[in-house]
């Protein structure tokens, strides 16, 4: 009997570990199509495999207008590329102007591997409260290429003179972003003023300054959905 229990507990762990990320596919491709009833598989309805065309799998990524942070985020998740659904991984361009920040920020689903294509990139990632919140950067050039790990606030920031341009790879389909400013300042409905004055500890005049700053679009460009899912707004950075 003790061995039984022994097997249970660990598959149970197996278990918990393989529903971490994105559970494996079961057949060559499920392209995701829209449904409006029935049982999820990988997030999203599968296209019968007899009317998939090469067309699910393609997808043509232009340039982004930077926002007044100078950043643009053009996704290429299931959303935009049906194709995707099911296997795990993901992509976003990233166009900087001069001076240009993609802000403090998580991906709740993914870790992200970044590859510089032109210009220079300071790039950091802070670790856990269990390591100590150690913050890890780098300087990047073309060429250069970072990973930020699984689930950890990370950032870049253009310090050349010029534009720049990264290519980032997300390890699920639907890697999700979570904006550090956005959660903790325009959560909806808004977090209690007091908890953002105790957390801080600053004043409650600081607080109020902060709630009413304005907020940019960051993901632009390939946002609009192919199978009608999803949010085509984008996410909003407060400046």
């Amino acid at each position: 009997m003790k061995v039984v229990y022994f097997l249970a507990a660990i598959l149970a762990l197996t278990s918990s570990v393989v529903s971490a990320y994105d559970p494996s596919p079961l057949q060559d491709f499920c392209v995701a199509i829209k449904e409006k009833d029935g049982v999820f598989v990988n997030g999203k309805f599968c296209k019968d495999p007899k009317l998939v065309k090469a067309e699910d799998f393609f997808i043509h990524v232009e340039p982004g207008k930077p926002n007044p942070l100078g950043v643009a985020v053009t996704p290429v998740f299931v959303d935009q590329l049906p194709g995707l659904n099911t296997l795990g991984i993901s992509l976003a361009r990233i166009d900087f102007a001069p001076k240009g920040l993609n802000p403090p920020h998580t991906h709740p689903r993914a870790t992200e591997i970044l590859i510089v294509i032109e210009g220079t990139l300071y790039v950091g990632f802070v670790s856990s409260n269990q390591d100590g919140n150690r913050l890890f950067t780098r300087v990047l050039n073309k060429g250069d290429v970072f990973v930020f790990p699984f689930g950890l606030i990370h950032f870049q920031l253009n310090v050349g003179y010029g534009d720049a341009v990264a290519i980032a790879g997300l390890s699920s389909q639907n890697p999700g972003t979570i904006t550090i400013a956005n959660a903790l300042f325009k959560a909806n409905p808004p977090i209690s003023e007091d908890v953002l004055i105790k957390a801080f500890q600053v004043d409650k005049n600081t607080i109020e300054y902060l709630l009413k700053q304005n907020c940019f679009d960051v993901e632009v460009g390939v946002r609009e959905s192919r199978i009608g899912i999803g949010d085509p707004s984008g996410r909003k950075v407060c400046e």
